[in-house]
């Protein structure tokens, strides 16, 4: 009989005992979520935002020619000291966002809502993607005088041409909507379960 009441008592014990740790698991697991949705602030808002650091948004290429005409104004002095450069060359130009230039100022978090205004689209950079065929016409003691291939001149009216077209009105805003939805997207994984406004600055 003892040996039975000695036999419930264990069982009754280690039900309990199994119980409390359930509990105290169950305590330790809800805990840090928690925690996780009452962290959520401008800072770590603003410390995702600044390590993704520049957002390309746009990448476009440019495929034309340019022609640099060195005159004299005079037929016969250009004979010996003309010049005519000739180009073409793909450029590629990569429009985005500067995420690292947002500041406290614009984070505004009220409640439940996340309103982040960024900067507006601008150029990130321009490069050339492959070969580029330079042509080099002179005049006749031009080609004695100077050994100037024309290449390096040729590549930045080529650089100056390819930025000009890609920074339109319709390119930048196409610019400025890709970054309103990437940046919207990174931000839901920071503050997960919040809504998320994002907003460009004034141009």
């Amino acid at each position: 009989m003892k040996k039975y009441i000695f036999l419930v008592l264990a069982v009754g014990i280690s039900i309990l005992a199994l119980l409390g740790a359930g509990y105290w698991l169950g305590i330790r697991t809800a805990a840090p979520k928690q925690a996780l949705r009452t962290e959520i602030s401008s800072q770590s808002i603003l410390t995702a935002l600044h390590d993704r650091g520049f957002l390309v948004t746009q990448t476009y290429f440019f495929d034309q020619p340019v022609v640099i005409n060195k005159t004299t104004g005079s037929a016969f002095q250009d004979f010996f000291f003309g010049q005519t450069i000739t180009a073409r060359g793909l450029m590629e130009i990569n429009l985005g966002t500067d995420l690292a230039k947002i500041t406290q100022d614009d984070v505004v978090i009220d409640g439940d809502n996340i309103t982040v205004t960024i900067p507006k689209a601008t150029l990130f950079n321009s490069r050339l993607v492959g070969p580029m065929e330079v042509k080099n016409e002179k005049g006749l003691l031009k080609k004695i005088t100077d050994s100037d291939s024309g290449y390096n001149e040729a590549l930045q009216v080529l650089n100056q041409q390819a930025e000009q077209n890609a920074q339109t009105a319709d390119m930048l805003e196409r610019a400025d909507a890709r970054a309103i939805e990437d940046t919207t997207q990174l931000l839901g994984f920071v503050a997960q379960g919040k809504k998320i406004t994002v907003i460009t600055a004034d141009r």
